[in-house]
């Protein structure tokens, strides 16, 4: 199998845009952990995405922004939200390189209904917020619906310098260009495009977490590896160009 490289810049662009967005003020956290037990965890047809021999969990979080439909504008109040993820990475067998999403925390439940019902994306509804002051931002979340609960997060972080040279592991956890999904029967890769990362380092002040223990994971019990921080990209979700099979 043909793996695509790791970019930092968009392997095959977007021809169709079925969903635009945007991404502010990102809490990239990453803890290294063992292929053997996420790959239960993962669709049908892809495996753990390596580094050295190790995968890793993240868990991030964000600002949703401006969500609309093809080209569209975006959708007034539904369309901005707060959201915090735990993520897994993986490819499959025509060698694209993706994020499988163990849950995604967000806060307008009309977004995650939808997400659930078309993509069968585990969306869950969460009281959440996002505060800074100055160079400091912290990210709150308490889920309210499905279960299991309890499942929380709050974590705070300092931005740091710019990276002018991303890492491989830097590169890794952030240079990816679609997620996989089961839906409708089947393992769907939906491909995604945006500008490179403009990347930050970032020093975790604090952690409070349940979220990976939730998603079925052991919780992690050192700090994560890996902290840094992006004040966002935009987005465009949709079929791309024919490329590893597709």
């Amino acid at each position: 199998m043909d793996i695509e490289d790791v970019t930092l810049r968009t392997p095959r662009p977007v021809r169709r845009s079925l969903l635009v967005q945007r991404w502010t003020d990102l809490a990239f956290l990453h803890w290294p952990v063992d292929p053997a037990l996420v790959a239960p965890l993962l669709p049908t047809g892809t495996v753990p995405d390596t580094l050295d021999g190790v995968t890793y969990v993240g868990l991030i979080g964000f600002r949703m922004q401006n969500v609309g439909f093809l080209r569209g504008p975006g959708v007034p109040y539904l369309g901005d939200f707060c959201e915090t993820n735990v993520r897994l990475y993986s490819v499959d067998a025509e060698g694209r390189r993706g994020v499988v999403f163990l849950s995604l925390e967000a806060e307008r439940l009309i977004p995650v209904l939808t997400a659930r019902a078309s993509l069968r994306l585990p969306y869950m509804w969460a009281r959440m917020r996002l505060t800074r002051s100055g160079d400091v931002l912290s990210y709150t979340s308490r889920r309210r619906w499905p279960g299991p609960r309890p499942a929380t997060n709050e974590m705070t972080v300092r931005v740091g310098a710019p990276i002018t040279d991303p890492s491989p592991l830097e590169q890794f956890v952030t240079a990816r260009w679609g997620l996989h999904t089961t839906a409708w029967g089947r393992t769907v890769h939906l491909a995604n495009e945006h500008p490179p990362w403009p990347l930050r380092r970032a020093e975790l002040l604090s952690l409070s977490d349940t979220l990976i223990a939730a998603a079925g994971l052991p919780q992690p019990t050192t700090p994560p590896v890996s902290v840094l921080y992006s004040p966002g990209v935009p987005v465009s979700f949709g079929k791309t160009l024919p490329s590893y099979g597709m």
